[in-house]
């Protein structure tokens, strides 16, 4: 963040909320970003940093808060607390018995949830105007006062262990899909699956919660998004009064598992229980912060995006080889996967579809795409882009993720300006760095009429 802007309006603010405010409260930093909207980002004396967009277009808001910790944080042998703990925060706090948070807030017509994943943990609330220092007073209270006993606990231990059950040891595709990570990542933290792995799950222990709690869901490892019919004033106010006391904490020094480069395709197929083939393709790929990240996202989208598709293209209208054609681009922290899934006919040939799958990579390789495609897969992601961009709870999780994910919110406009600038070259240069043989790993499911290990229970 800069130092404070000579911006006016947010010098005079500044001068206003800090009048009388302790250390902790008081704004030390702040700056803003103009574009067709104004969205100002403000770090308190603890270190919580605050983002808001005022929107008055319609009389709702979103109010979301994101920890920067996800399942890449966890630590070997405790795989997947940074998810259990998501759990554990819609439990007791010491002002409020278990369940009042939802009755408060479905009582004034709000939709709540959150979500873990490898960068971050983060909760979200929308709802009606007017309802903003509820909001405010319920997150800061279990940011700082929730219960953590035995029962809290076991109880959520309980609802992740079905959770994955469902989800990964008793859902083929799940199962696929975790392999390909494990498979994919020697050493990366990204290898191991946000849920946990279940012997984790089972094994760690309340002193292990009530560690993480204290070091990870602290003011300065937080930060707060409110976007829509909110006035700016009024949420720094109020985010002083029930955050502004809270303590930094010493967050640990993230201990960065660097993947070494991948020399040698890595293959391997499990029989599972599907209706048909299924087939999963991953490349090492930039991180979102990378200069090249917008040039994957634009050769993604002309493998991937929409019927006219190349890939889909070929192997589903054209050859009939395949009944679906998924493509993803990881816009994580630290360099992730490119992802491809082939789901074939029942009975399909594999070995055909790979084929022709390799032929198009192969074609996008060896020579760059015409300007013509470039554009209208840029056409294509900035349509998606708009669309959302009209949700008040859309535009607040893309600047969350933003902020945690890459250091500043105003990627959320940085990037669609990168998307804009990449050329032909770009994509070519890409296809050439990512979609190489060895650089790739492939994760087979094969059709059989029970998985080879059978469901767990």
């Amino acid at each position: 963040m800069v130092p404070l802007t000579e911006d006016e309006v947010l010098r005079e603010r500044i001068a206003r909320l800090n009048e009388g405010a302790d250390e902790r409260a008081r704004i030390a930093a702040a700056d803003a970003w103009f574009d067709g909207a104004r969205v100002e980002r403000y770090r308190l004396g603890n270190g919580l940093t605050i983002i808001v967009w005022e929107d008055h277009t319609a009389p709702v808001f979103a109010y979301q808060t994101w920890f920067k910790v996800g399942s890449r944080h966890d630590e070997p042998g405790k795989t997947g607390i940074a998810h259990l703990f998501e759990h554990m925060m819609f439990k007791a706090t010491e002002n409020h018995p278990e369940g009042e948070f939802d009755t408060l807030m479905e009582a004034r017509g709000a939709q709540t949830n959150a979500a873990t994943w490898v960068d971050w943990t983060y909760y979200r609330e929308k709802l009606p105007s007017g309802h903003l220092e509820l909001v405010v007073s319920l997150e800061a209270d279990r940011m700082e006062h929730l219960v953590l006993d035995h029962d809290q606990l076991e109880s959520e231990r309980e609802v992740v262990k079905n959770e994955r059950l469902m989800r990964v040891d008793n859902d083929p595709e799940g199962r696929l899909y975790e392999a390909l990570y494990k498979r994919a990542f020697a050493v990366h933290s990204y290898g191991w699956p946000t849920i946990g792995w279940m012997d984790d799950i089972k094994a760690i222990t309340l002193e292990d919660c009530r560690a993480f709690y204290q070091r990870h869901y602290a003011p300065n490892n937080a930060v707060v998004v409110v976007v829509g019919d909110v006035d700016c004033e009024e949420v720094l106010r109020l985010v002083q009064r029930h955050y502004g006391h809270m303590p930094s904490q010493d967050v640990p020094a993230e201990a960065v598992r660097v993947e070494p480069p991948q020399t040698a395709e890595k293959r391997e197929a499990l029989p599972l229980a599907l209706a048909a083939p299924k087939a999963l393709y991953a490349w090492h790929a930039p991180a979102l912060s990378d200069p090249s990240y917008a040039a994957l996202e634009v050769l993604n989208e002309v493998l991937a995006g929409g019927d006219s598709a190349r890939l889909y293209k070929t192997l589903v209208t054209d050859l009939e080889l395949c009944t679906e054609v998924s493509a993803w681009t990881a816009g994580w922290a630290q360099p992730g996967l490119y992802e491809i899934g082939l789901t074939l006919l029942p009975g399909g040939d594999l070995a055909a579809a790979e084929r022709e799958l390799d032929k198009v990579l192969d074609g996008i390789v060896a020579a760059p795409v015409a300007e013509r495609e470039i554009q209208k897969a840029v056409n294509g992601i900035e349509a998606g882009f708009l669309r959302g961009a009209a949700d008040t709870g859309t535009r607040a999780r893309r600047l969350g993720n933003a902020e945690v994910t890459t250091g500043d919110y105003r990627e959320y406009w940085h990037h669609q300006a990168a998307l804009r600038r990449v050329t032909p070259s770009d994509v070519h240069a890409v296809a050439q760095r990512v979609l190489q043989r060895t650089n790739r790993t492939v994760m087979i499911g094969v059709p059989t009429e029970t998985d080879a290990a059978e469901p767990q229970s």
